[in-house]
């Protein structure tokens, strides 16, 4: 079957809008995620942000593709997920940036920033990389939003699953992401990431670097910590402390936000609230990021916080 013709009547995100991505009667529609069936991408390049089994010593390729199946009010790649950023690109030209980026930088893995609704193209992309020779770890890095479909169809095309879990709050999922089922649809997601792949290989085996499984992140989001702490437990109940989680506090009002406690960054007494839940609750593995000082300028000197206007969004 040609994967591309899962564009029309999309089903590839939970929202399953049904549009037709593809040429119907010579027009193309625009799915909830932003995008039609031409790829989109903003950059390529080694990114040195990511957990250390993933960014090595000589970093992550990233591919972040353009346009999400989510509306988080405060992304932080807005620019690319809801801000349309980004140019078409033909498959064959992905195939050699991805080539060029691993013959410059040596970066340990190809890391997929927000696949989800160019899979039938990142498929091929795939493919097309291991026919070449190229054998490195495929990450897909991805918002924990995903259909099990079609987590089915991409067993054979990924390594790593790096899936978010953002809300164990349905109401807060609706307000800040539209999304009031991500709860359950996330966990859902998880459970067959695992299944296909088992947890991060590099925690169990103590290597260095990561070939294959699972590690959750939770971006804690500020005066919302009894959201992680049940997100926490949530994760917890479900797949025991064996999980590798990883907490983050990069969080940043890019946004005016209605819910003024969104407006500032998460303090250390919040952060320590959540991450002593995780300590206590009896995670073998978790990874910190701790808390930055905030400055006026935060964007010029945070690796988390990118400018895709820029050859260098990451300020290498």
């Amino acid at each position: 079957m040609d994967p591309l013709i899962l564009y029309r009547k999309c089903s590839l995100c939970p929202r399953k809008c049904g549009v037709s991505r593809s040429k119907k009667n010579g027009k193309k529609q625009t799915g909830f995620c932003g995008e039609q069936d031409q790829i989109r991408v903003a950059h390529v390049g080694p990114h040195f942000g990511e957990e250390p089994p993933i960014t090595g010593k000589r970093g992550s390729g990233m591919i972040f593709f353009t346009g999400c199946t989510l509306r988080c009010s405060f992304c932080q790649n807005h620019q690319i997920s809801q801000g349309r950023l980004g140019r078409e690109m033909e498959l064959i030209e992905l195939v050699e940036s991805v080539f060029n980026m691993v013959t410059q930088y040596h970066v340990h893995n190809v890391n997929l920033v927000t696949p989800d609704h160019f899979l039938p193209h990142v498929f091929q992309l795939v493919s097309m990389m291991r026919k070449r020779g190229l054998d490195l770890p495929v990450v897909y890095n991805v918002s924990g939003y995903q259909s099990v479909d079609t987590l089915n169809l991409a067993e054979n095309f990924a390594d790593i699953y790096l899936p978010d879990y953002k809300y164990s709050d349905s109401s807060l999922a609706e307000r800040l992401s539209q999304c009031p089922d991500y709860p359950k649809i996330a966990l859902e997601a998880i459970v067959e990431m695992i299944r296909q792949k088992g947890v991060l290989d590099s925690c169990l085996s103590g290597s260095d670097l990561a070939k294959k499984g699972v590690l959750v992140r939770h971006l804690i989001l500020p005066g919302n910590v009894k959201n992680s702490i049940n997100a926490l437990t949530s994760l917890f109940v479900e797949f025991g402390g064996g999980l590798p989680v990883s907490l983050m506090s990069q969080y940043y009002p890019v946004f005016d936000q209605n819910d003024e406690t969104l407006n500032r960054s998460i303090t250390t007494e919040e952060f320590i609230k959540v991450y002593t839940h995780a300590q206590e609750l009896g995670f073998e593995w978790i990874f910190v990021q701790f808390p930055e000082k905030m400055h006026k300028h935060r964007r010029d000197i945070s690796p988390f916080l990118p400018d895709f206007r820029q050859t260098e969004p990451f300020g290498r």
